[in-house]
């Protein structure tokens, strides 16, 4: 006991998908990878554990980009490969000063009517 997750896959190959922030799609993506790859798929804490033989940790990754495309999530969140696992990253919206420079102001000539 105390072994953690590891004790779940000793002498298998795993991968690991981190969430970040997109927790709320845990169980969606859990679902979505057991269908496509009919492997053992398991949910713990922040983390995804793919169970596969078979698997690159590429083509994982590409589907689980496929996932967010898939949720129309892809305005919102982007996939990136870090150190050997699969890491789910929320975009940082940058704020536009330009677009609120370039308003015009409104128009301040007295109409005679």
């Amino acid at each position: 006991m105390g072994r953690g997750i590891e004790g779940l896959f000793l002498f298998r190959k795993k991968f690991k998908v981190d969430f970040g922030e997109l927790e709320e799609e845990k169980e969606s993506l859990s679902s979505f990878l057991r269908t496509i790859l009919d492997r053992n798929v398991i949910s713990y804490d922040h983390s995804i554990f793919v169970d596969s033989e078979k698997l690159s940790v590429q083509e994982l990754e590409k589907l689980v980009n496929k996932f967010i495309y898939r949720r129309h999530l892809n305005n919102k969140y982007w996939v990136a490969l870090e150190h050997g696992a699969v890491k789910i990253h929320m975009l940082e919206r940058k704020k536009d000063r330009k677009k609120k420079e370039r308003m015009t102001p409104p128009s301040t000539i007295k109409h005679g009517w």
